[in-house]
This record gives structure tokens, C-alpha cells and sequence, in this order.
């Protein structure tokens, strides 16, 4: 279920305060009301508010793994802000939008580049090792793929909705390279938690897609 709106926005406010250190600064209310609305847009079937949700909650719980917990909560905001499935850029335009937002709301110029820097390590998932923050935002991010048969059958069918402009030859080609470079990564999820509980399900899932899509069943 869609965590409310309010609620949403509850969260981000905690989240600003932690990150400029309780010091005094513009009203964040309206740079959420900015967020949200980008996360509502009517393209998105699976980059939603839910997705923005799931992520925070995956944060939350893997948080004793990050070094600048508030930094990679608003790597999650920024994310997926700017989307358009058409579009090859939208991690640099979200990045972008996080490099003129964050100075406006009084963070530091060392964590705005931060949270730039983790926005954009979303294009591969694939953060350096030691990058405590990387890995947390990269595993949260991911971890939809480990879910049940039926939740990762119901992401798929999202995913593919979003890109219902393209025709099924090409989307099945696309979509299974994007699941050959995740397969192909030593690990999908760095931090200790995820990889013991998301790996193996999440594997089983990306070969099972694959294997449909190579098939011309999915």
C-alpha cells in the first residue's frame, strides 16, 4: 500500500533536518511537494511512490551499513525524480536536480556531492568496494528483485508497462541485456544483510525472466 503522502513528506523533513545538522533553513515542505508530484507522474507504472517507499524502507534497515545515513536517504529521494522511460539521461537529470536543490535547502556543498555522486551510481548499481553509502542505496534499490515469484512477476509487468511505446522484439532484446549486466555482476548486493537474504532469490528470478524473454514468452 502507497505510504501517504503525508507521511512521505514527514519522513523527508526528518531527513533534511538530520542532514543540514538541525540548523536552521528554508521550509523543506515545498521540495517535497516538488518530489512527490515528479514521483506521481502519470508515465511511471513502477518507478512510484511505491517504489520511493520500498527503497526508504530497505535503507531504514540496512542502515548500520552506511556512513551518511542522511545522505543516501536522499540519494533514494532524487533517484528516479527525473523520469522518462524514453530518455537515456535521467540519472544525470536527477543528479542534476539534487546539485541545485540541496544548496537551496542549506546542506553542505561535501554532502550535496554526495548525494549527486550515489544518484548517478544508480545508472550501474555497481558501487566501488568500501563504498559504504553506495552499497546501502545500490541494495535497497535492488532488492525488489529479490521478492516472491508472484511480486517480482507483478515488478516485471510494471516495468514492462513503462515502456509500452516499444515494441515487444525490442523490449525483449533491451530488457535482457539490462538483466545480463546485473547478472553478470560478482555480487548483486553488497552489504552482509542483503546479500545473505535478497541473493539467491533475487538470481532465481532475474534467470527465470531471462530465460522468457529469450524465449519470446515475457
Amino acid at each position: 500500500m502507497t505510504e501517504p503522502r503525508t507521511a512521505l513528506a514527514g519522513r523527508w523533513a526528518a531527513t533534511v533536518d538530520r542532514a543540514r545538522g538541525h540548523r536552521d533553513g528554508p521550509d523543506p515542505a515545498p521540495y517535497a511537494a516538488n518530489l512527490l508530484r515528479r514521483w506521481a507522474e502519470p508515465q511511471r507504472r513502477y518507478h512510484t511512490t511505491d517504489h520511493l517507499t520500498a527503497v526508504l524502507d530497505r535503507i531504514d534497515e540496512l542502515a548500520d551499513h552506511a556512513d551518511d545515513l542522511p545522505a543516501v536517504q536522499l540519494a533514494a529521494w532524487f533517484h528516479d525524480a527525473v523520469y522518462r522511460p524514453e530518455r537515456s539521461e535521467n540519472e544525470e537529470r536527477s543528479a542534476a536536480l539534487a546539485e541545485r536543490a540541496l544548496p537551496e535547502l542549506g546542506l553542505d556543498p561535501a554532502r550535496t556531492a554526495e548525494v549527486a555522486r550515489l544518484v548517478r551510481l544508480t545508472v550501474t548499481h555497481d558501487p566501488a568496494p568500501g563504498d559504504r553509502n553506495g552499497a546501502v542505496l545500490c541494495d535497497a534499490d535492488l532488492a525488489v528483485l529479490a521478492g516472491t515469484p508472484e511480486a517480482y512477476a507483478a515488478y516485471a509487468a510494471a516495468v514492462r508497462a513503462e515502456y509500452d511505446f516499444v515494441p515487444d522484439p525490442d523490449f525483449r532484446t533491451g530488457r535482457a541485456a539490462v538483466l545480463r549486466q546485473l547478472l553478470a555482476l560478482p555480487r548483486l548486493f553488497r552489504t552482509p544483510p542483503a546479500h545473505d537474504r535478497w541473493e539467491e532469490p533475487a538470481r532465481r528470478n532475474l534467470t527465470t525472466e531471462l530465460a522468457l524473454l529469450d524465449s519470446g514468452r515475457s
